[in-house]
C-alpha cells in the first residue's frame, strides 16, 4: 500500500484558486486503507468546495488510478462533466495524477500528499512513479513529477545539459522538464514555472512519529499472534 495523507484544506482551496469549476475524482485502492479517500471524502471535499465558492461539475470513484487503462476506459462516462471543468482534483497518490494527468487535457492537482514508505510498497509497470516526498507539487508541474522523471530529481528547472529535448544522462530519454514546459504551455498555465520552490524539503520525506502511530503502522505496533512453542520430547 501507498501511504497518502491529505492535504490541508486551506492548502487545497490556494491551489484550487485559479479553477471555478472543479471534477473530484478518487482512487478505490491504497487511499482507502490509509483512510484519506473513498466516497466520504470526496463528498466533503463537495461540500468545502462549494462553501468555497467553486462548482463542482461531478465526482468519480476509479478502482485503481494508477492503471491508466482503467482510468481512459472510465473517465469515458465522464466527458461532458470533464468538458465543463476547469481541473481536476486527484484524490490517490502521486501515481495517480500523474496517469490521470496523462489520460485527459486538464490540469490534475493532488488532493493528498504521498509519505515515503522508504522501500517499496507497490508498483505500476509505466513511466509514473512517485517517490513519496510528502509535499506533492504535480499541481505546478502539469502532473509530470520532476523528480522520478528528472535523471537529477531537479524541481526547479531543467539543466544545462538538455538537448533537443533529450537528457543528458541517457540521450534516447526525454528530458522531463521539457515534458513539463510542453505539458503547462498546452494547459495554458506556464505561469506555474515562477511558482516552483527552488529547494527540496526532506524533512517531509521521512514518515513522522505521528504517522507511524495511526492504525496504517498498527500492525508493526501489536504483536497480533503469537505462534504456540514447540513441544520437544522429554
Amino acid at each position: 500500500m501507498i501511504v497518502n495523507v491529505a492535504k490541508p484544506m486551506e492548502e487545497l482551496k490556494n491551489l484550487l484558486a485559479d479553477y471555478r469549476r472543479v471534477f473530484i475524482l478518487g482512487c478505490g485502492g491504497c487511499p482507502l486503507g490509509c483512510e484519506t479517500g473513498g466516497p466520504a471524502r470526496l463528498e466533503e471535499l463537495k461540500a468545502e468546495l462549494t462553501r468555497a465558492d467553486r462548482s463542482v461539475s461531478g465526482t468519480q470513484m476509479i478502482d485503481f488510478l494508477c492503471n491508466k487503462a482503467l482510468v481512459g476506459a472510465q473517465l469515458r462516462y465522464q466527458v461532458p462533466a470533464l468538458k465543463n471543468s476547469d481541473a481536476v482534483l486527484v484524490v490517490s497518490c502521486g501515481v495517480g495524477v500523474q496517469a490521470t494527468a496523462a489520460m485527459i487535457d486538464l490540469p490534475s492537482l493532488p488532493a493528498n500528499n504521498t509519505l515515503n514508505s522508504q522501500g517499496m510498497q507497490g508498483l505500476w509497470p509505466s513511466v509514473e512513479r512517485c517517490d513519496g516526498c510528502g509535499d506533492c507539487l504535480l499541481h505546478l508541474t502539469g502532473g509530470i513529477c520532476p523528480i522520478t522523471r528528472c535523471a537529477k530529481n531537479l524541481i526547479n528547472g531543467q539543466c544545462g545539459g538538455t538537448h533537443d529535448g533529450k537528457c543528458e544522462v541517457e540521450n534516447t530519454r526525454d528530458c522531463a522538464w521539457h515534458l513539463i514546459y510542453e505539458k503547462l504551455k498546452a494547459l495554458g498555465k506556464l505561469d506555474n514555472l515562477k511558482k516552483l520552490p527552488k529547494l527540496r524539503d526532506y524533512r517531509n520525506w521521512d514518515v513522522s512519529d505521528r504517522e507511524r502511530h495511526t492504525t496504517r503502522w498498527a500492525l508493526e505496533e501489536d504483536q497480533l499472534y503469537q505462534a504456540p512453542k514447540a513441544v520437544g520430547k522429554q
